[in-house]
């Protein structure tokens, strides 16, 4: 199979540029001494709590003994690493871990997120060594990519920490203990960042600094998935989001109480995401031509507070912005980003994994700080489909909302990277796998336009890397338009357009109660490589209509089905599958909680 995708396209000209190295990026001295501050801590709170709960698990036990001589697991080791996808792993680091063998099943719980959490920390902590070592272009950008990743993977299980905590156990963060829902958030996003950083790596050419990072981030992953399988199945009697995962019992699903759309924010929030720019008080206004706070975007997000428990507000004036690395960082919470319409404010960038950085470091706009809220903007990627992978817009955070934006690429528009987002009357437009991630998302009334593509490649809409059956991820798209532009209507059918392709072995993607144009190919969905994850993948299209909608030729995988039941096509709905009950109505976007309104 051609492979026009997700991996990285190597040329004559790439072997030779890749292969150069570049001089040693001294970040600033501030910088890594953050990170290492934040790694000694984790590991400092980290090794604190399991002495803690070690002392009080020692003194539940008979003389105190640990009877680990023949390292022999409990029976309640063996059950709960029975339902990890790692099982050895799983064993083993309990045996090696204080108080494990004195531990009831609730308790292993919360061992296996503190332990994950040390290993975690302090791969971070140590891989700050290697930033003075020479590295090419390509692995600095997967480095600087796995340090970032990482540094979010340790607030992520540190928050997850704090919840799972067995009651009794002091918790002097009460205000920051998450539900069911936000737990498994946490740490399927955790387990994504590992993959992100891994797949960065393994794209780049081989050398020191890339060993020594692998040899760094070996059995990241597996403990964070063995963490994740083993609250899943604790967490039995809670809504999980109405996660269809072979041999899981179901679990009931909570009605939503909301009127219109989710609560993800107050009714404050909502009035301003429909009030006219003007009448809104800014905090910053952006603008080009000097009439504002600050005349671009990078100052703006500066000068916003760190930790906002408020909703801070940056209106950015018309105007076409192209500034180098755009990020809404994870401190920068609930920035709230207004322009003036869709083309009228426009965040722009042209780089592209033909610049030898990896596909994360590619986006023109990115936003990982919780609550990032966009409304009437453009963000683009200008670059043509010949320099594949290039996104316009990548979000990671947590409670997110885009509403009435164009979201503008070829391969890559849209990453929709991790945690739980929505996007209410957007218009997308791309080529390859142009909406990709493994984020909980639901995009609903949004407008999605395939463009035309290089000869000979195939368009798909999505791609989705759901890794893990235990991931509350998956792509929802409800009551939306597929939609050709001239260009490929002009082609007369010389290229297919599928509804997408899985990326990874859990692959998930519904479409709900949308048109469907003459475009997309009767087959419906594409194959990754050959029958790799076709029984392991969940692919569902629910009364979607128009000359694309019919079933009757769709592909007969396992993993994929036609929904007919209500039920079953009401877990990717707002109100489930993103818990729009305890986030999305505050944001006073419009949304449907439900199938229909």
């Amino acid at each position: 199979m051609m492979n026009y995708g997700r991996l990285e396209p190597k040329s004559q000209s790439d072997a030779t540029e890749s292969s150069e190295t570049a001089k040693p990026v001294t970040k600033s001295k501030s910088k890594l001494k953050l990170l290492l501050l934040i790694a000694g801590i984790t590991l400092i709170v980290a090794s604190a709590v399991s002495v803690a709960l070690a002392v009080s698990l020692r003194s539940k036990s008979s003389g105190g003994g640990s009877g680990s001589i023949h390292r022999q697991p409990t029976k309640a080791i063996s059950r709960v690493c029975s339902r990890t996808l790692y099982q050895n792993l799983c064993v083993n680091s309990f045996l090696d871990f204080p108080g494990s063998l004195s531990a009831s099943d609730k308790e292993l719980v919360h061992i296996s997120v503190n332990m994950t959490l040390r290993h975690v920390g302090k791969a971070l902590y140590t891989s700050t060594d290697f930033n003075n070592m020479e590295m090419s272009t390509r692995v600095r950008s997967a480095y600087n990519d796995c340090l970032e990743l990482l540094e979010e993977s340790v607030e992520q299980l540190q928050q997850s920490l704090i919840s799972v905590a067995p009651s009794g156990e002091a918790n002097n963060n009460a205000q920051r203990v998450g539900s069911t829902d936000d737990v498994m958030t946490w740490l399927s996003a955790s387990l994504t960042n590992q993959d992100t950083c891994t797949d960065g790596l393994s794209d780049a050419e081989e050398g020191e600094v890339k060993n020594l990072m692998q040899d760094k981030l070996k059995d990241l992953s597996e403990l964070v998935s063995n963490s994740l399988a083993i609250y899943s199945s604790a967490s039995d009697g809670d809504e999980l989001g109405g996660i269809p995962i072979q041999n899981r019992r179901r679990r009931l699903m909570r009605e939503y109480s909301g009127t219109e759309f989710p609560e993800w924010v107050s009714k404050k929030e909502r009035t301003l995401m429909e009030m006219p720019a003007a009448e809104i008080q800014a905090d910053i206004v952006v603008s080009k031509d000097g009439n504002g706070t600050c005349k671009t975007i990078k100052e703006a997000i500066k000068k916003a507070p760190e930790k906002s428990s408020r909703r801070f507000i940056i209106y950015v004036k018309a105007g076409r912005y192209e500034e180098n690395d755009l990020k809404v960082g994870r401190k920068k919470t609930n920035l709230m980003f207004i322009g003036d319409g869709k083309g009228k404010t426009v965040i722009t960038g042209g780089i592209s994994v033909a610049d030898h950085v990896t596909t994360f470091h590619t986006a023109s706009f990115a936003a990982t700080g919780a609550g990032f809220m966009a409304r009437d903007m453009t963000f683009e990627n200008y670059v043509g489909p010949e320099k594949h992978q290039a996104v316009a817009l990548r979000i990671g955070a947590d409670h997110s909302v885009v509403y009435r934006c164009s979201i503008i690429g070829y391969q890559d528009s849209l990453y929709v990277h991790s945690q739980r987002q929505f996007y209410r009357e957007c218009d997308i437009y791309g080529t390859v796998d142009f909406i990709f991630g493994n984020a909980a998302v639901v995009l609903q009334n949004c407008n999605i336009y395939a463009r035309k593509p290089m000869d000979k490649q195939k368009i798909t809409i999505t791609a989705q890397n759901r890794k893990d059956p235990n991931q509350n991820t998956g792509i929802s798209i409800h009551s939306c338009k597929l939609l050709a532009q001239p260009d490929l209507v002009a082609s007369n059918g010389s290229f297919q357009t599928f509804l997408g392709r899985p990326w990874k072995m859990y692959s998930r993607t519904v479409y709900l109660l949308s048109y469907m144009g003459g475009h997309i190919d009767p087959k419906g969905w594409l194959e990754w490589d050959g029958s790799f994850a076709l029984d392991t993948l969940y692919y569902g299209e629910y009364m979607n209509y128009g000359p694309g909608g019919a079933v009757g030729r769709r592909v007969n995988w396992p993993g994929y089905r036609v929904i007919t039941s209500t039920i079953e096509a009401s877990r990717f709905t707002v109100a489930k599958f993103i818990y729009g009950s305890s986030w999305l109505p505050a944001t006073g976007v419009a949304f449907m909680a439900g199938l229909s309104e």
